[in-house]
């Protein structure tokens, strides 16, 4: 799994929606189908989402335009992008190659942005694995960066709070699609609401309706916006005194994991994007 930051500088002052991660990962499907169309229709068309799409990150100045913020030209900003596809290394040598080696600039709808700086950084299922056999914690601190927008199960109902049954079984159920065989977690919904607590930061919790897609109404003959509820802010999970070992081991494990794979739905269009803090305290 491979996470990429890219540090990006506008060309000139412009506009984006406050909901920038669809404009981002548009952006960079058509830098990936200018080198390799078959690779950018495989990330577009799968029903399995292995790429997720920070949007952009930075300092905004306010628009005049409701809705929008500007972006100026003497800042940078940041996207950051996780990958879990097995050809994580086809993926990055597809996007890398454009902005990097042909100085291309990623193109949104109003404006350009100029590629400063690219970082990697790759992880192996060993390498989570092993960073969790030493660990002894009794809380991990996810902190949801941007709108994670968890549905459940099939319905239209989104959950409006970071409740620890919704996101570590939203994580599971994406781990379970790409983990390598051999590594496939059997956990139980029960497991998550009877061993983990969670202990929201209520100071940094809020909601946002975010715009994740539009489609075209044929009805009334114009595009039509979709918009989808998340939140955002720090929650600690703290696992329960009597929490088997292998239990602690899996939800830091899955943890870890949503640093490249995201939380919940919409997430190659800036939805569910998180950081992890573990506790410091290995064995």
């Amino acid at each position: 799994m491979r996470q990429i930051f890219i540090k990006v500088r506008p060309k000139d002052a412009f506009e984006v929606p406050h909901s920038d991660g669809y404009q981002v990962y548009s952006a960079l499907l058509a830098l990936i189908k200018s080198v390799n169309p078959e690779v950018s229709e495989r990330l577009h068309g799968s029903s399995v989402r292995t790429m997720s799409v920070g949007g952009l990150n930075g300092n905004f100045e306010r628009s005049n335009k409701n809705g929008f913020k500007r972006l100026a030209p003497d800042k940078l900003y940041t996207i950051r992008i996780g990958v879990i596809d097995s050809h994580e290394e086809e993926f990055f040598q597809n996007l890398v190659y454009p902005i990097l080696l042909e100085r291309r600039n990623i193109v949104l709808d109003r404006g350009e942005l100029c590629v400063e700086h690219v970082e990697d950084r790759q992880v192996s299922y060993t390498d989570l694995f092993r960073k969790v056999a030493g660990y002894a914690g009794s809380t991990l601190e996810i902190n949801f960066l941007t709108p994670t927008c968890i549905q459940y199960k099939n319905s239209k109902v989104t959950e409006m709070f970071p409740q620890r049954i919704a996101v570590f079984h939203s994580i599971l159920s994406k781990w379970n699609l790409v983990c390598p065989d051999g590594y496939r977690m059997d956990i139980n919904r029960d497991e998550f609401g009877r061993y983990l607590i969670e202990k929201p930061d209520v100071r940094s919790y809020t909601t946002y309706s975010v715009l994740v897609n539009t489609v075209f109404d044929r009805v009334n003959g114009h595009a039509r916006p979709i918009f989808k509820q998340g939140f955002v802010g720090r929650c600690g999970y703290a696992f329960t005194p009597d929490a088997p070992k292998s239990f602690r081991n899996a939800v830091t494990i899955l943890a870890l994991f949503a640093e490249f794979s995201g939380v919940g739905s919409s997430v190659t269009r800036g939805c569910g994007q998180v950081s992890v803090s573990l506790e410091e305290k290995e064995t």
